[in-house]
């Protein structure tokens, strides 16, 4: 507990010294979270851009913020500024990874039988549109002896 008072001491003392609005670590931690946002909001963009320009620059945004993300997030854990998360057991990591890919898999199949399907149906169906959109034609025919 004495040295956490120390730390926040030092803190205090060199935020005055400084003239800065708020604690070092406390600015950091918010453009580290606002770092980690915005790869989020790029992320989307990116898959759901249509435009492969747009697409692309998006791309290229997500891995520059996250590369940025990646040297602060280094430097805090550094200077002991970041606290990491508890670790975790390889069992535990491993699950989750077969998980995921297992989920993977079973959307890949759904999209591919569904893509199938629909590919399917359009052929079955393709021929009748031809039908019905050929029909008014034949009927405007039929109509034209009142001239």
């Amino acid at each position: 507990m004495y040295s956490t008072m120390q730390q926040q001491q030092q803190q205090q003392q060199q935020q005055q010294q400084s003239g800065s609005f708020m604690p070092e670590q406390d600015l950091l931690y918010t453009i580290l979270c606002e770092l980690k946002r915005s790869v989020r909001e790029y992320t989307t963009a990116t898959t759901e851009s249509n435009c492969p320009a747009i697409r692309q620059m998006f791309t290229e945004l997500t891995t520059s913020t996250l590369t940025m993300q990646g040297r602060l997030y280094t430097l805090m854990k550094q200077q002991n500024m970041y606290n990491t998360a508890s670790p975790v057991l390889r069992q535990e990591i491993d699950k989750q990874l077969k998980q995921y890919s297992q989920d993977g898999q079973k959307t890949s199949q759904f999209v591919q039988q569904k893509m199938s399907a629909s590919k399917q149906g359009y052929a079955q169906q393709a021929p009748m549109f031809a039908n019905n959109y050929q029909q008014p034609q034949h009927q405007q025919q039929q109509h034209m002896p009142y001239n």
